[in-house]
């Protein structure tokens, strides 16, 4: 047995708990070891460097498809004023957030951890905040988002806000974001749309007409059976290998069928003229951080902010401590390393994200992939860095995947994050009514405030009528009592004679 008390020793993970490795797998001595090794601690950790430069490929093949999904998200959603963000341009912010952060998170972190726009974070900008501002506007939200983080973080208010909301609420805010994301991959793609004209009782449809019909809608069939099919088989890297597959697939039909280019949407599937290009950062610092208070009310900015916090905060969480699991990175009491720091640095790479339009960044579960090929250090973060930096220059391929061939990725996260309901105790009512408000809400309302904001409200009063208002955290109650508002915004108005 060896001695628990060694530093040096690495934890390797068993069925029942997190145990030092045995001593044949201990850090060789520090004369014997180069100054990488030592610096990240690669060797005390039980790795080498070709475990973390396979493991750094691997997180960032299993998470590139975000630089075609955020684009595809950011880029098809308008703001207040009709405005739409540039695809090339948010390939080359994207890109750039995901690359800068991962290397910092590698080297201030000292894990195998990497960043970049998060999905149901880019949702909440594209849905939630530009129909209500301009995007300089909405961005300036998540820079704000960003800044609370690094407060929360820095005072440690981040122990009061997870003990102020149950478990189950906040796996039910992941599920409900699941389903929103997987009906916009379906909208997108044009298997589900609104019936024109339509005020009866069936507000959307199969395909344009009641059924599906042309070469677009195929390809995205095709997209989301090989998605399926390449999960069901759990193939590392499924979601980047059914878009790029399914691209071709689009680029091919695109050739040599004859399609209108308004069929597939924004984006035309046709081999670009140029393979690597200058990246374009054009979107960069393009954002104003109090331009939203002139455009909404108070309040409502405060519920956009405090969605994508929660979101944020909550999600950065689980993807920490998850993946510093599966890697044994976890002490004794189950505390992650230089936990505050990590946090520190996700909340920096929120603000990157709005400052550089690419909507708020998060740390990727993903990343998982990378600890699965043995990575067990940052140094696994400074290459899918490096993999970031050089997409930069692939700009022209990542802007000719359509929707078709994007939308069935979003079909896959949210099934992803759907799986997350197993969680949820549904024989306590208590707790199962507004989980299920918070995930019926959100895809029914097209809105992730919404959602979050009927959960809330929900279980307090629901706690209150069961007599157990004690058990409810004064600052679940707060943020209750504000959503109360927030949907009761118009008779508020009305009697205040604001309006």
């Amino acid at each position: 047995m060896p001695d628990t008390s060694d530093p040096t020793a690495p934890v390797q993970k068993t069925e029942d708990a997190t145990v030092p490795a045995p001593p044949e797998a201990r850090a060789p001595a520090a004369g014997r070891r180069g100054a990488v090794d030592r610096f990240f601690s690669i060797s005390a950790r039980g790795s080498d460097l070709g475990r973390e430069i396979r493991g750094g490929f691997a997180t960032f093949f299993t998470m590139a498809y975000i630089l075609v999904l955020n684009p595809i998200i950011l880029g098809s959603a308008e703001d207040k004023f009709g405005d739409h963000l540039s695809g090339p341009q948010l390939v080359t912010a994207t890109a750039l957030v995901a690359a800068v952060m991962t290397v910092v998170m590698g080297l201030a972190g000292n894990l195998p951890l990497a960043l970049a726009a998060g999905l149901g974070l880019n949702a909440v900008a594209a849905f939630q905040l530009a129909p209500l501002m301009s995007w300089p506007d909405a961005m300036g939200l998540i820079v704000i988002e960003g800044l609370l983080i690094c407060v929360l973080v820095v005072t440690g208010l981040r122990e009061a806000i997870m003990h102020a909301i149950p478990s189950s609420l906040k796996q039910a805010i992941s599920v409900g974001i699941g389903l929103f994301i997987a009906f916009i991959g379906f909208v997108d793609a044009g298997f589900v749309s609104r019936i024109p004209g339509e005020t009866g009782s069936v507000p959307v449809q199969l395909g344009a007409t009641g059924q599906l019909s042309g070469w677009p809608v195929l390809v995205f069939c095709v997209g989301v059976l090989l998605t399926v099919a390449l999960l069901a088989r759990r193939v590392k890297g499924a979601i980047l290998i059914s878009i790029v597959v399914t691209t071709v697939v689009a680029v091919i039909i695109n050739g040599i069928a004859d399609i209108a280019p308004t069929a597939w949407g924004l984006t035309v599937p046709a081999v670009p003229e140029d393979l690597v290009a200058a990246p374009d950062f054009g979107l960069i610092g393009s954002f104003s951080l109090f331009g939203a208070f002139q455009q909404v009310g108070v309040i409502t900015i405060v519920l956009l902010v405090f969605t994508l916090l929660l979101s944020d905060f909550f999600d950065t969480m689980g993807t920490v401590v998850g993946v510093s699991h599966e890697a044994g990175l976890l002490d004794q009491d189950g505390k992650v390393p230089n936990l505050g720091r990590v946090l520190l640095i996700d909340g920096a790479a929120a603000v990157a994200g709005g400052a550089a339009s690419a909507s708020s960044a998060t740390s990727y579960v993903e990343s998982a992939a990378g600890v699965g090929e043995g990575a067990r250090t940052g140094f696994a973060s400074l290459v899918t860095g490096a993999l970031f930096a050089v997409a930069l220059f692939l700009t022209p391929l990542a802007t000719i995947v359509p929707a078709q061939a994007a939308a069935p990725a979003l079909v896959a996260v949210g099934f992803l994050l759907m799986a997350q309901v197993r969680h949820i105790d549904w024989e306590k009512y208590e707790i199962a009514i507004p989980a299920f408000l918070t995930i019926a809400v959100m895809p029914f309302t097209y809105s992730i405030t919404n959602g979050i904001g009927a959960g809330f409200v929900s279980y307090v009063v629901i706690k209150a009528v069961l007599g157990r208002a004690r058990e409810v955290h004064w600052l679940l109650w707060g943020t209750a009592a504000l959503f109360a508002v927030y949907f009761a915004i118009d008779p508020v108005e009305q009697l205040l004679g604001v309006r």
